[in-house]
């Protein structure tokens, strides 16, 4: 793809982002449905986590692109460096995981994640653009660009530590509130939520190496361009 073509793919991903992120933001707290409590707010959410995580790599995406039609090309290295790890260990892997999890879970009971009274507070498009659309945002940014992967070993434990951060604040606000983020954590006992974490977190680590391979095959190991 043409770099021009590029600035503004990534220019207009990064305001459909932003945008998104600033209509969930902006759903009032008071004509929330009693499932949902307020404590810790949209942030307690990995939807609405991975939302902001896509508006800012798009934002650095975006940047690169600028840095590399005004020559700049020493930052925008550094830049692309940056983007690249963005990509690779968060934005491919946590996107992917996002819509696949949600969907799957939503077709099976969509109580345990997705509660019909949210129908009410949260558009259909809006929750389409949350947990559908960031699929193939993903998937087209491989096809759109190559990016550099780190070493598995440092990518892996990246992504684990970002993991296991999520999994921390959970586990914080359950245990200051005694309710959990999702209705689906209360049908297990503590060892079954232990070996469903263990199991999520494997799942999003098969993600990662799932982009790894796409952007293997698509571009090979050598044409990552400045």
């Amino acid at each position: 793809m043409e770099i021009s073509t590029l600035t503004t793919y990534h220019c207009l991903a990064f305001v459909w982002y932003f945008f998104i992120t600033y209509s969930i933001t902006r759903v009032r707290t008071e004509e929330r449905p009693s499932e949902v409590f307020l404590y810790g707010g949209q942030w307690k959410y990995l939807t609405v986590l991975n939302l902001v995580l896509q508006a800012v790599f798009y934002g650095v995406s975006f940047l690169a692109d600028v840095l590399r039609l005004i020559k700049k090309l020493r930052c925008a290295k550094c830049v692309i460096s940056s983007r690249d790890l963005l990509f690779s260990v968060l934005a491919f892997p946590v996107s992917t995981f996002v819509s696949i999890a949600f969907w799957t879970l939503y077709t099976y009971n969509r109580e345990l994640v997705y509660p019909k009274s949210l129908d009410g507070v949260i558009p259909l498009w809006l929750n389409h653009a949350m947990h559908t659309a960031v699929l193939p945002f993903a998937v087209l940014e491989i096809l759109a660009t190559p990016h550099r992967y780190p070493a598995k070993k440092k990518g892996v434990v990246l992504l684990g530590f970002v993991a296991l951060l999520y999994i921390s604040w959970v586990l914080w606000i359950y245990s200051v509130t005694g309710e959990w983020v999702y209705p689906l954590f209360a049908l297990f006992s503590p060892a079954g939520l232990a070996a469903f974490f263990a199991g999520s977190l494997a799942i999003i680590i098969s993600f990662y190496n799932f982009g790894e391979f796409l952007n293997r095959m698509i571009w090979g190991q050598s044409k990552f361009c400045f």
